[in-house]
């Protein structure tokens, strides 16, 4: 019998979809950005090297976490945000423009997407302030402002850059990890009330945004351009049909669906793996859902609890998104597919955090063998 104090095996079930959709998303990056790379780097195997490379420390990154015991994080998780609310301030200072908008910081030859860190480290100080604070969370002020004082700056200078759609699901992500911690629910509704009325008045105070919504909801004098790439989309999935095109045969990539290696790429995996790569895809992170579900209620302590609900939580809400989007079942935003997508700070940070829920599991004793029984006269 494994000791107590020992951990264990890691959730095979969480790993290997993981490391799949990590290394098939460097065929799907491939098929959808050669033809763009041929013309803007004249090598149509620019970015999917660019993602190989990503992909490979990514997957360093995950098994090198793993085997780090989850509480550390514990220790570090206050200077860690303290650390990504700097990276957020930058941004909004000094932060480098694309489209119109300031996301990036860069470091020399480094530049990365601090929202993504702070994501995750706003997650794991929430695990951490709520594990903390169990005998209290019936108190506002004791108990749920504290949370609060982080999320609120977090998620306004995210939505600030502007990045309105993170900010929205970085907010649904706590409330998720408050409702995990049984927070009591007049609480809950009074900041889902508070963060509805909020969110909804600076999405409409942007024509650019009102726009979106407008053209989600169907509205004849939206202009057609807005909702051009969803249109698109779904002709792609429309051509993949059942069984798809067939890999590398994608019709829509070449000039007609834009950033189809980024944002859109569920899409082009429609077109050329049909219903049936959806589906796999799909599956993929429902399998990893319920396992690391399955995980937060076998941690051993409220933090691993609280931690790997919010992790997983975190992937669910991403995914969910990012499909619903290109589906056009969601407004139109700039989520990534997790994992899939083009990209190095989502693939780095959520590989990470795989890392973190795969080490909750060696210590949740998913996988131990019961001790054998020990005879009666023994």
């Amino acid at each position: 019998m494994t000791p107590p104090n020992e951990p264990g095996h890691i959730d095979w079930l969480i790993l290997l979809p993981i490391a799949g959709l990590l290394m098939f998303s460097v065929a799907f990056v491939y098929s959808a950005s050669s033809s763009f790379a041929a013309v803007k780097f004249g090598s149509s195997e620019q970015l999917f090297w660019n993602h190989a490379i990503r992909v490979l420390l990514g997957l360093v990154l995950m098994i090198a976490v793993a085997k780090l015991d989850y509480h550390f994080w514990e220790r570090i998780s206050a200077t860690a945000l303290l650390i990504a609310v700097g990276f957020l301030v930058m941004v909004l200072l000094v932060g480098a423009q694309v489209k119109g908008a300031s996301r990036w910081v860069h470091i020399g030859p480094v530049n990365f997407q601090p929202s993504e860190l702070a994501k995750f480290t706003l997650v794991l100080h929430t695990a951490v302030i709520l594990s903390s604070k169990k005998a209290i969370l019936g108190e506002w002020r004791k108990g749920i402002l504290p949370v609060m004082a982080w999320t609120i700056p977090v998620c306004i200078m995210v939505a600030l850059q502007p990045n309105l759609s993170t900010s929205f699901v970085i907010f649904l992500i706590i409330l998720a990890m408050l409702f995990l911690a049984d927070v009591r629910p007049v609480h809950l509704s009074a900041i889902v009330i508070l963060g509805m009325i909020v969110g909804g008045l600076y999405a409409v105070s942007a024509e650019y945004r009102l726009r979106r919504l407008m053209s989600f909801f169907g509205m004849d004098n939206v202009d057609e351009s807005v909702s051009y790439q969803l249109n698109q989309a779904l002709i792609a999935f429309g051509n993949g049909g059942i069984t798809g095109l067939g890999p590398g045969q994608s019709r829509q990539r070449d000039w007609f669906l834009p950033e189809s290696y980024g944002d859109f790429i569920f899409s082009i995996v429609g077109e050329e793996y049909g219903f049936i790569g959806v589906a796999l895809l799909v599956g993929a992170f429902v399998l990893v859902m319920w396992r690391g579900f399955g995980v937060a209620r076998k941690a051993p302590d409220a933090f691993g609890r609280l931690l790997a609900g919010g992790i997983t939580t975190t992937l669910a809400s991403y995914a969910l998104v990012n499909a619903g989007v290109t589906c056009g079942l969601l407004p139109t935003t700039g989520l990534p597919m997790p994992f899939i997508s083009y990209g190095g700070s989502s693939v780095f940070f959520s590989a990470i955090a795989i890392g973190v829920l795969l080490n909750i599991s060696s210590h949740a004793g998913v996988y131990r063998r019961k001790a054998p029984a020990t005879p009666i006269n023994a």
